[in-house]
């Protein structure tokens, strides 16, 4: 048997006795878990990029989890998945709603592409293979024996950084930090935990933002925003949740309650929705219930349009509702 690594408190991922449990609820389920219409296109303006964000801090939204950050000079490609599907299969699988906002080929140069873990709508083969071979300056940061994966898709060895939880690496103008996050890791059925999965701490010269990446509801929010006295920007998964599986996922009142366990400093970024279908809500439920919510709490919520380069300007709240006029 070899290495596996464990949660920092106990998760219930589910086996063969949660496939009973779903296949009913998805078939019988009337939830709109996919537009009907195809949305876009979004174009992402890539002239936008030839100038450095005023505030020092600009974020390109993809779609789910896959978002550009510039970060004080440094720019961050984070989770990207271009592929069709998010599945291991080109045929079959969650199928994205929209087009890439932009070509692999037409992304500005890119300091650092960080991997969160090995999951398929987090780590697209094909887009790793082509980000290596246009973008060979790029340093890569994952989390541990995520590696491989890389090295196998063509990111050459030396680029790589593995990161156990805690450990940081600094680079030019940025420093990275690996923290714990309540998930699981795999991307088969016989490899489950054998890889590490993390959230994320990016430290700029000016500015700190915290990427949850997958996570379920636990303490260890509050504890790493004690570390930092808060953040800019707080990128939090509220989309693909169930009951069924909320030990791996927040959705937006867990989203909600970690932000604010955190002390709801800054602005709060909902990602991890909008692109796949992966779970039997409805696919804009995240961000009605999420809007809702921040008002009840007096929350700030950034929220850009999908491919729309958008400087965080302080703590002066974005909530685009692009979703509302996609009917």
């Amino acid at each position: 048997m070899g290495k596996t690594y464990q949660n920092p408190v106990p998760v219930s991922v589910g086996g063969i006795g949660m496939a009973f449990k779903v296949l009913p609820k998805y078939f019988f389920n009337r939830e709109e878990t996919e537009p009907k219409q195809p949305l876009g296109p979004f174009p992402t303006d890539i002239s936008v990029y030839a100038a450095a964000p005023v505030s020092g801090l600009r974020v390109t939204w993809f779609g789910h989890s896959s978002s550009l950050l510039e970060l004080d000079g440094v720019r961050v490609l984070i989770d990207p998945v271009w592929e069709r599907r998010a599945s291991p299969f080109r045929w079959m699988g969650p199928k994205r709603f929209f087009q890439p906002t932009l070509t692999l080929e037409a992304m500005p140069p890119l300091d650092v592409v960080l991997i969160s873990h090995d999951h398929y709508d987090h780590l697209g083969a094909s887009t790793v293979r082509q980000l290596a071979r246009l973008q060979p300056q790029a340093r890569w940061v994952t989390s541990l024996g995520v590696g491989r994966w890389l090295c196998e898709f063509g990111v050459a060895p030396e680029r790589i950084t593995e990161l156990d939880w805690t450990e940081s690496v600094e680079l030019p103008g940025l420093k990275l930090t690996a923290w714990p996050s309540r998930h699981f890791s795999g991307r088969g059925l016989g490899d489950r935990f054998t890889t590490l999965w993390s959230s994320f701490v990016l430290e700029s010269s000016a500015h700190r933002v915290y990427y949850g990446a997958d996570s379920g509801l636990w303490e260890g929010f509050a504890e790493i925003a004690t570390q930092y006295g808060g953040f800019d920007l707080t990128m939090l998964e509220v989309g693909a949740f169930s009951p069924l599986w909320a030990d791996i996922h927040l959705g937006p009142d867990n989203a909600v309650q970690a932000f604010r366990s955190m002390g709801a400093t800054g602005l709060l970024m909902p990602i991890h929705w909008g692109l796949f279908n992966l779970a039997l809500h409805g696919w804009r439920q995240p961000m009605e219930r999420i809007e809702v919510l921040a008002k009840e709490h007096g929350l700030r919520l950034w929220s850009p349009r999908p491919g729309e380069p958008t400087e965080v300007v302080g703590e002066e709240a974005l909530w685009s509702s692009w979703w509302h006029r996609e009917r």
